[in-house]
């Protein structure tokens, strides 16, 4: 029950040979009749030029610090916000607490 089964080893035969026969040099005749020499491959292009990832520039930076700042103030409205909802639902919550309870034991006192 708790030893392990094992799948049955695949015991399919093995093709070494393809379907296809693989091409072999040029398998295109030449479009003219005379002989050429084979094209020599290109050279590979120059590296391009190191250059910092970004460039900062006195205009792009004033945005970037106007940008930054922006979402800083949107994220800390939204958070203030969220707290504020919290702290409100809180004391209502606190407020119909004594409320219910000034309600109960005054029924309490006139019987």
């Amino acid at each position: 029950m708790f030893t392990p089964k094992y799948p049955a080893p695949d015991t399919a035969p093995t093709r070494t040979a393809h379907l296809i026969p693989m091409p072999t040099g040029d398998a295109h005749a030449p479009a003219c009749g005379c002989h050429h020499s084979p094209v020599a491959p290109a050279a590979p292009a120059p590296a391009p030029v190191s250059r910092p990832a970004v460039q900062l520039t006195p205009g792009s930076l004033i945005v970037a610090a106007a940008g930054g700042t922006a979402v800083v103030l949107v994220v800390g409205a939204v958070l203030v916000s969220m707290l504020l909802a919290v702290a409100i639902t809180g004391v209502s919550v606190a407020i119909c607490a004594v409320v219910l309870r000034s309600l109960l034991n005054s029924q309490n006192n006139q019987r």
